[in-house]
């Protein structure tokens, strides 16, 4: 089969929310934003973008996407061949959403594709974490649900995956502002205290057990955490704001969402979005947008000709 002959690919990935407090790069939780990419070889690399980030996304200059699928081809011996992509992206950059594991695998999947490189679901998600640095999020997003993830080394990723309660109810709370990665990890100590260690050790167990049995009311406990959260809190001022409402019995949970800026509030049983809203409008800026999400599967892959 010719490379021009190479039937289409249509990827959906979720964005995720990584850390959930105490799960410092081990866990992340898939939510029902996606990045939707739509590719098929051509005659020369072409982007048609729309949703968030369209100007971004829609770059043929330093793309993720096209770049990662571009590394991955080479550093397996194979040429790039050109791709027309179609992208429809609902997942905001820079704001602790898994944007950048999103495209990421993304790249690593069209190469995978494209490159018939037969690396499966383990290599895909091997080669995205090394790239991102850790697997928290790509685990997340190409699994679904809440994974827990350890690098084991630049060929393996070990995982495992509780799909969740579909009926928790998520609220995104996203400030205008985006907050990178290596900026918001600049932020921590360099040690913490046998103490803090405890604390956060126990609370991460807690909160896999909680995503494991589904049990919501856990949560106000298993979430809280000491390593990364207040150290960000300047650069990530929603925490700030949004962490008294965990005192109330309408919400399960307030944390922050990967590195920031972004704050995930988990809903309480029996309450519903708008009440959820309705509760942090009173304490945010008119510009933080408020976003409900549920937990989400992972990646969608259809093969289209």
């Amino acid at each position: 089969m010719s490379a021009m002959s190479t039937p289409a690919i249509r990827l959906v990935l979720p964005a995720t929310s990584a850390n959930l407090g105490p799960g410092f790069d081990a866990v992340g939780l898939a939510m029902s934003m996606y990045l939707t990419v739509e590719a098929q070889v051509a005659p020369v690399f072409s982007i048609a973008a729309s949703g968030r980030n369209k100007e971004l996304v829609e770059t043929l200059d330093r793309n993720l996407i096209l770049d990662t699928y571009k590394l991955t081809l080479s550093e397996s011996g194979v040429e790039p061949q050109p791709l027309k992509l179609e992208i429809r992206n609902e997942i905001p950059l820079g704001a602790g959403c898994g944007s950048s594991a999103a495209a990421l695998l993304a790249g690593v999947a069209l190469a995978d594709h494209f490159g018939k490189l037969h690396l499966g679901d383990a290599g895909i998600v091997a080669m995205a974490s090394r790239l991102e640095g850790h697997p928290d999020n790509v685990a997340a997003c190409w699994y679904g649900g809440f994974t827990v993830s350890t690098q084991v080394s630049d060929s393996q990723v070990d995982t495992a995956t509780f799909a969740g309660d579909p009926a928790w109810e998520l609220l995104l709370a996203m400030q205008p502002t985006s907050l990178a990665t290596k900026e918001a990890r600049a932020l921590l100590p360099d040690s913490y205290s046998r103490a803090d260690a405890v604390f956060n050790i126990q609370r991460s167990a807690m909160l896999v057990a909680a995503f494991a049995e589904k049990r919501l009311e856990l949560l106000k406990t298993a979430t809280r955490d000491v390593l990364h959260q207040p150290y960000r809190l300047k650069a990530c001022p929603l925490l700030e704001l949004l962490l008294p409402l965990t005192a109330e019995e309408e919400i399960a949970a307030v944390t922050l969402s990967g590195a920031g800026p972004s704050v995930l509030v988990v809903l309480a049983k029996d309450t519903t979005f708008l009440e959820a809203e309705t509760r942090v409008r009173q304490l945010v800026d008119p510009a933080v947008e408020l976003v409900p999400l549920r937990i989400s599967g992972g990646v969608t892959r259809r093969i289209r000709g």
